[in-house]
């Protein structure tokens, strides 16, 4: 029986792009693209079976070599990744579907065995992550103390971002989400747990957010800015983050990014992914007020939740991860009122093997 819900209404992304409904396929580390990191028909096909998604965002793909620093993630710096990603692209419009690249830099939350030619992690300080081994190429090691980029350096990864956005474009896709969000390099740069520099891109957060700034200029050079989206997250402990002044910080954060009419911006407001607990946490309520243009939740949604949130206009967007990943028809379960598949073990979600990817059932075939 097919069931009205506000998440199943179309929704104009800044007139730019009319969505089939309001799901989006969270951006999902698979793990899954090889050593080389060009994204492959494995994948593709994946990306095909949620193409019924409002919006389809990738997995976090790396800008650069040294932005690496996850086991088999997918890279787009080179063009033998764009053409694989223009495979991917191409399946899900296929479908009907829309789909944007995430640009990832992962900054500390790197180590040396990912790099070429042993180059330390790099981060806006030398700040070392406390927390768990990282996993590498070689397995478990220890988090290593990053080397605090240099302004040249600096301008190097803004022009990394520019030339992965200028890539994306050539394979096809409809738009980027730059990734500021869980600890990796744009969101060290915000935070002042991560950032203690004391020049132009530290100590206020006006210095602090500079990065983050030259980033989405540099990428809407190649993008026009009502195809880029932003992801924050302000609660977020993930990567050894949380900052005393955080809610003074991501608010600052999205007043300035309100000037540049982005296709939305991806706030992980929900607590699932751990909370830093260092005041009330920020939800949606408090973005809407600083933040003119169309609003993403995440974490921890529920159809419930999530129809509750659009309905009260908290949110436009509601992102959906770990359902969609062995639920591929996830919409089709939401409009026919089916019941979800059991959530897929944690072993298959991020770590490079062949099987629980692309070979969930649909509700028809289970």
């Amino acid at each position: 029986m097919s069931i009205d819900s506000p998440l199943l209404n179309s929704f104009s992304l800044n007139e730019s792009l009319q969505l089939k409904n309001r799901v989006v396929l969270a951006p999902l580390t698979r793990a899954r693209a090889g050593k080389d990191r060009i994204p492959n028909e494995l994948m593709a096909e994946y990306y095909r079976q949620r193409a019924s998604a409002g919006l389809v965002i990738t997995e976090a793909t790396v800008v650069s070599k040294i932005a690496r620093g996850w086991v088999d993630s997918p890279g787009i710096y080179n063009d033998e990744q764009m053409q694989g990603w223009k495979r991917v692209v191409d399946a899900v419009h296929a479908e009907g579907g829309l789909i944007f690249l995430q640009l990832w830099h992962m900054g500390r939350a790197s180590h040396t065995s990912f790099h070429d030619n042993g180059e330390l992690p790099v981060a806006p300080s030398a700040i070392k992550i406390n927390g768990d081994e990282i996993h590498t190429p070689n397995g478990k090691e220890e988090y290593e103390t990053p080397h605090a980029l240099t302004i040249d350096e600096i301008k190097q990864t803004v022009l990394d971002y520019r030339n992965a956005a200028k890539r994306a474009m050539q394979a096809g896709f409809d738009g980027v989400e730059v990734h500021s969000a869980n600890g990796y390099l744009l969101d060290q740069f915000l935070q002042s747990r991560t950032n203690q520099r004391t020049d132009e891109y530290g100590g206020s957060i006006e210095k602090r957010y500079r990065m983050l700034d030259e980033v989405i200029k540099a990428v809407t050079e190649e993008v026009p800015a009502e195809r880029v989206g932003v992801r924050l997250a302000p609660n977020g402990v993930f990567n050894d983050m949380g900052s005393a002044d955080f809610r003074e910080s991501f608010t600052y954060v999205a007043q300035q990014l309100n000037q540049y009419g982005l296709a939305y911006l991806h706030v992980m407001d929900g607590l699932a992914f751990g909370f830093h607990e260092l005041g009330e946490p920020m939800t949606l309520d408090e973005f809407r007020q600083v933040f003119d243009g169309p609003l993403m939740g995440n974490c921890g949604y529920t159809q419930e939740t999530a129809e509750k949130a659009i309905t009260d206009g908290k949110a436009d967007l509601i992102a959906f991860g770990r359902p969609y990943i062995s639920n591929p028809d996830l919409v089709e379960r939401y409009r026919n009122d089916w019941p979800l598949a059991p959530e897929a073990d944690v072993e298959l979600w991020w770590t490079p093997r062949e099987d629980g990817l692309a070979d969930f059932p649909t509700y028809e075939a289970a």
